[in-house]
């Protein structure tokens, strides 16, 4: 039997509390991994994707032998390696005979293995092949367009699910306003065959137009390659169920006093007690008495004193 231990201290509950699934999730993290081999075109691979999600990735460059992702008990290193950086997508890169320059793009639900899509690189162009200005390319924070051209991303299971993935992987944090200054690069998925996808990355340079829209120009920055599809895992029916749970919509607690009106808009009530004068609390001095003990006070001044003779025989 395994030991269940529960945090005791405060601060260990909250992080757990975050590092939690939730029902209206934030911007996902990336993690990045090699496996025990790699080649020089994935290592340049894993490295642009890094320098695309560098605000929201997290790269390990050690080469890791016991992740095996399609296999059972070769996901025991992945799980562990996305609860201790908190990332739910992970790409993994291996390279071997069989299946050179592969790349393995993952999600997890509560650090767990989720769905799996496995695709070979080829014909890969990196950001240095393209003569570009730098001020033209994306920026750390930016929002991308995504595009996907093709009918088979629709009809291929192969190809919907990996629309799906990646998607997730570049679309970074959903937002509801968005700034159209903030959206400067394009990413360009088109599905050549039932299973090759050409992946082309574009920076948006805006021109003058004669109108006070600005005309809109691609320009590629790269990286570019092909994505082959090879294998794919559908994430089980139990999992699906439980990640798809939403919040309900709840009824808006009803605020005392406080109603909606169309036109004039948020209408509220303020109750005031009635004021007993009788009972308030007044100055001790008020002003009228300072006046009339002022004026009092001018006029002995300006009176002549007697003399202290004249007052003895008064007294007398």
């Amino acid at each position: 039997m395994l030991k269940i231990k529960t945090p005791k201290r405060g601060r260990d509950k909250r992080e757990l509390e975050k590092r939690a699934p939730k029902p209206v999730e934030t911007g996902k993290k990336t993690l990045i991994l090699h496996g025990t081999k790699t080649s020089s075109t994935l290592n340049a691979v894993l490295t642009e994707i890094y320098n695309l999600k560098k605000d929201s990735a997290v790269k390990y460059s050690r080469k890791n032998e016991n992740i095996r992702p399609f296999e059972s008990g070769g996901e025991t290193s992945l799980e562990f390696f996305s609860r201790k950086t908190d990332c739910s997508i992970f790409v993994y890169g291996s390279h071997s005979k069989k299946r050179p320059d592969n790349l393995v793009i993952g999600r997890t639900y509560d650090h767990l293995i989720y769905d799996l899509v496995e695709v070979g690189v080829e014909n890969f162009k990196s950001m240095v092949s393209f003569a570009y200005d730098k001020k033209v390319g994306p920026k750390v924070g930016s929002k991308p367009f995504i595009v996907f051209i093709g009918e088979n991303f629709e009809s291929i299971q192969e190809l919907k699910h990996l629309k799906e993935v990646l998607l997730d992987l570049f679309r970074g944090e959903v937002v509801e306003n968005l700034n159209l200054a903030g959206v400067d690069r394009a990413y360009t998925c088109t599905a050549v065959s039932s299973n090759r996808v050409l992946f082309t990355h574009c920076a948006l340079r805006l021109k003058k137009s004669g109108t006070i829209v600005p005309r809109m120009e691609l320009v590629e920055v790269g990286p570019s390659m092909d994505l082959v599809v090879r294998r794919h895992r559908l994430p089980n029916e139990i999992l699906v169920k439980e990640a798809m749970k939403t919040v309900k919509d709840q009824a808006k607690k009803k605020i005392k006093n406080v109603s909606q009106d169309p036109l004039q808009g948020r209408i509220g009530k303020i109750y005031i007690p009635d004021q007993k004068v009788g009972e308030m609390a007044l100055p001790n001095k008020a002003k009228g008495v300072k006046r009339e003990r002022r004026e009092a006070k001018m006029k002995n001044d300006g009176r002549e004193q007697p003399s202290k003779k004249h007052k003895e025989e008064e007294s007398t």
